[in-house]
């Protein structure tokens, strides 16, 4: 009696925001999954990160970002893009070392914020892995024809052909190349993160020699590029900031580490380091390569398609331009083996939760990999890349990552001040979870509202003090009562803190979209930037104001990474992600509306009602260990 169950409640509004418990060793033990292989330590995240990340657009944003918006001043507009990604891999690094399973954003979600938003993430994490793969293919073919004379000098079973009134252009070079990083994920993932590894360090080798023979270049003409007459910030800083919201974009892929959370040797300390190191050496080299191509040429003359390449050529080397174009192939290569991996792990750990069919939870035994979902994956995007020209698509790609990162921020506001306090168990645990919530109704003296497991919501539940104090409050009414009111004054601490979050965040959406609709009245967009504002920052005020949850420091795997500056660094994050999100644009809303549409009928007729939570019983996590000892169906 009391304790809530998963499938009495699950229809409706209760089934969007049960959470499940943070990945153990004995849950996994439960749950009889065959574990993905545990080989990967620092420097394989770190290759993981920077093969991700640095795509071939650093091959091109250089020179568009520096003629529209920022000039010369590029490096900076970089270097802010750097830390507000860091804002979101300070979260992410915690969260990974906490809960260092599968799953990356989707699985934090689910632990911290509810089934329904988890899906969600999760749903729209999957177009942003298909569609960026597929782009980042169909990317390499009109690159590697340089290689052969020309945009159409590829061998014929490789070039592009246009299929005759379907106004279509197939491209069979992006399909071969998906299907062999698909092969090589199938391998294993210490066999396929080894070809990363060179395939990036290769990379890296062509942006070093850009920096210095691009340097060297630079002190013997006299760095012209800084010589122009518009100055170091010829876009005024408004033009600068403008240029690091583009950018932004450049950073995008770190996240892949944290879908590779469960294959670390030591989560809680590699994790971390590889999130954050992939971070700096991409934001180094990314400000360094835009101080020296800024420097050769003014940011007005810049070829805005091969800006590194034409900049070379333009002080008489020529031969230069192969290498560059070297570095561009290897990086696609790089970021189409970062876009394909983690979708797998993806699909794998929503199936292991019951929200996909079991099939895409399947992990080889020989290669410790889940060869179903990336076979699967790697048809899908190669279709897509064989047939559809997905550059329309891509600004998708940048939604799915935006909301990953805002979950992720507000997940660590949740997870610091009202982290889950109930987890669910099995009804097979039925037996002991009764005959503890009987042990502890009657040491609380029969008192219906303050017994183990109060029937509603987890906020009303008894969180049952220990046996010795209860014998100490019968005995001495005085410290009875000031358990109750130091249990009375948590309650309300945490539901002032749920306020407080659920206030930040209706500002930030008040307060960007506001900020962001300018065909709006000035009058009203004056004053819902002012409601917004009063939303935001009142949040903020009451989240500095009260305490953190003391639960925190035992809230899953500890002893790892610990994100500093709580609030304000997840409140900056989710306000920035919220701005960008914003300004996406109408028409990659609208194409990503109807991709969540699809996935919450899935939802609807699949994934809820086949959801491991729907037949558990929630108790406090507090007496977890002691129905667990007293169960039968114990594993130790």
């Amino acid at each position: 009696m009391g304790f809530e169950e998963g499938g009495g409640v699950g229809s409706g509004f209760r089934c969007l925001t049960r959470r499940k418990q943070v990945d153990s060793d004995r849950v996994r033990a439960e749950e009889g999954h065959h574990q993905l292989a545990k080989a990967l330590s620092v420097p394989q995240l770190v290759a993981i990160g920077v093969g991700a990340t640095i795509g071939a657009g650093v091959y091109v944003l250089v020179g568009t970002v520096a003629r529209e918006h920022a000039g010369p001043a590029l490096t900076i507009s970089f270097l802010i893009a750097g830390i507000a990604a860091a804002l979101s891999a300070f979260c992410y690094a915690e969260l990974a070392s906490r809960c260092p399973s599968a799953g990356s954003a989707y699985h934090y979600s689910y632990i911290c914020v509810g089934e329904g938003v988890a899906w969600l993430i999760g749903w729209a994490l999957i177009l942003e892995y298909t569609i960026g793969g597929s782009a980042v293919a169909r990317g390499i073919s009109p690159n590697l024809a340089l290689f052969f004379g020309g945009p159409d000098s590829l061998p014929s079973f490789l070039a592009r052909v246009s299929i005759p009134g379907l106004d279509v252009v197939v491209d069979p070079c992006a399909a071969i190349l998906v299907f062999v990083v698909t092969g090589l994920l199938c391998l294993g993932i210490k066999e396929s993160t080894f070809v990363q590894s060179i395939v990036t360090t290769a990379n890296v080798c062509v942006l070093l020699f850009v920096i210095i023979a691009g340097g060297y270049i630079g002190f013997q003409t006299g760095w012209v590029g800084y010589t122009v007459a518009g100055g170091y910030f010829p876009y005024g800083v408004n033009g600068m900031l403008a240029g690091s919201a583009t950018v932004f974009f450049a950073y995008i892929g770190f996240d892949s580490v944290a879908s590779t959370a469960e294959e670390v040797k030591n989560p809680q300390r590699d994790l971390p380091l590889g999130i954050a190191t992939s971070l700096s050496v991409c934001c180094l080299l990314y400000m360094m390569v835009s101080v020296v191509v800024v420097g050769l040429v003014p940011y007005f003359a810049m070829d805005p398609d091969t800006p590194i390449s034409s900049a070379f050529a333009r002080n008489d080397m020529q031969w230069a331009v192969y290498i560059i174009t070297s570095g561009a192939v290897l990086a696609l290569c790089s970021a189409l083996m970062g876009s394909l991996l983690p979708q797998p792990r993806i699909l794998m750990a929503m199936a292991r939760d019951g929200l996909l069919p079991s099939f895409f939870s399947d992990v080889n035994m020989h290669t410790q990999v889940p060869v179903k979902s990336t076979i699967l994956t790697g048809i899908f995007a190669a279709t897509l890349a064989f047939f559809m020209d997905v550059s329309q698509l891509a600004g998708m790609v940048s939604v799915g990552t935006l909301l990953a990162f805002t979950i992720v921020a507000i997940s660590i506001l949740i997870l610091r001040y009202v982290p889950p306090d109930e987890i669910p168990l099995p009804s097979s645990f039925r037996e002991s979870i009764d005959s503890v919530s009987l042990r502890y109704s009657v040491q609380n003296n029969g008192e219906k509202a303050d017994s183990l497991g109060n029937t509603g919501s987890s906020q009303n539940q008894y969180d049952g003090p220990s046996q010795e104090i209860n014998k100490e409050s019968v005995d001495l009414p005085l410290i009875g009562k000031e358990i109750n009111q130091e249990h009375f004054n948590e309650q309300t601490r945490r539901q002032k803190a749920a306020w407080s979050i659920a206030s930040v965040c209706l500002g930030v959406l008040i307060l960007t979209t506001s900020a962001s609709y300018t065909f709006l009245p000035d009058i009203l967009r004056y004053l819902a930037c002012s409601v917004g504002c009063l939303l935001l920052l009142g949040g903020l005020f009451v989240l500095v104001w009260i305490d953190q949850d003391d639960a925190r420091h035992n809230f899953g795997h500890t002893g790892g990474f610990i994100c500093p500056f709580v609030p304000f660094l997840p409140v900056c994050c989710i306000l920035i992600n919220g701005y960008l999100l914003v300004n996406l644009g109408a028409g990659t809303w609208f194409r990503v509306s109807m991709w969540l549409l699809i996935g919450v009928l899935v939802y609807l007729f699949y994934g809820r009602t086949h959801s491991s939570l729907t037949d558990v019983v929630y108790v406090p996590a507090a007496h977890a260990a002691e129905i667990y000892r007293t169960s039968p169906d114990y594993v130790a």
